[in-house]
């Protein structure tokens, strides 16, 4: 039996003989004929993001602990309440940090430029995040906004994606198909041979966004200044790995 190569970039494509398909009593039989070609494609879908992920918090310091932790839970309870205030759901808030940490002031040096004195916790820091999901994309710049106006001092992200990504990895899938029947279709062909069958598919991938960084109006910006943020596309990518086979 002859055996046929092929190669194409992006396409990783191999030709196997029957004999080793053969080899494990789980797989398919193949006709002594027939010869074995293993396509991996890829399948790409783009959306609209209608999910703004971010995280919003607020890191306050105290001479004590609970001075720090008190001072930092005033001043969340006024982040999360203009979250609400801006559409965004129970739902879509969750804590996700809370942690307070000692603040170490300056060693004491002597003279001969050797540590006297370590440092000495002069004071204690404490810092409350929750993730957030805005489903208002377009206006995210402006939540973005009012949290800084209402206290937040640290805002991260975001990272958009989709609600349900099950349409785009679908319409991935039916793009990778395609292309590897087509492919099997072309390859057999210029070998002389037939696709008469597919005879196993695995599938790799998922959806990722691209990322897109917000920043954070300053506290002096002006009034009618908002916090620009662009929300692109996000992508569907599906790679499958197909075995066709290809008897004459």
């Amino acid at each position: 039996m002859k055996s046929l190569y092929f190669a194409i970039a992006p396409l990783a494509l191999a030709l196997t003989l029957p004999g080793a398909a053969m080899a494990h009593s789980d797989q398919p039989v193949i006709a002594a004929s027939s010869t074995l070609l293993t396509l991996s494609v890829e399948g790409k879908s783009t959306r609209k993001p209608d999910l703004a992920v971010f995280s919003a918090g607020v890191t306050t310091q105290g001479t004590t602990a609970s001075e720090a932790m008190s001072a930092n839970a005033a001043a969340m309870t006024q982040v999360v309440a203009t979250l609400k205030k801006a559409g965004i759901a129970d739902r879509d808030i969750q804590t996700s940090q809370i942690s307070l940490s000692p603040v170490y002031g300056q060693p004491v040096m002597g003279r001969d430029g050797q540590v006297t004195q370590e440092p000495r916790i002069i004071g204690y820091q404490a810092t409350n995040q929750v993730t957030v999901r805005s489903r208002d994309v377009k206006g995210f710049g402006k939540v973005l906004d009012a949290l800084v106006g209402s206290g937040a001092n640290q805002i991260n992200g975001p990272s958009f994606q989709l609600d349900d990504p099950a349409g785009a990895m679908d319409e991935a899938r039916t793009r990778a198909m395609k292309a590897a029947r087509a492919r099997a279709d072309l390859y057999a062909k210029a070998a002389g041979l037939r696709v008469v069958r597919i005879v196993s598919i695995s599938e790799s991938g998922g959806y990722s966004a691209q990322p897109v960084y917000a920043r954070a109006a300053m506290a002096d910006a002006a009034p009618e200044a908002v916090t620009p943020v662009e929300a692109g596309e996000v992508e569907a990518q599906v790679n499958l790995t197909i075995q066709f086979e290809l008897a004459p």
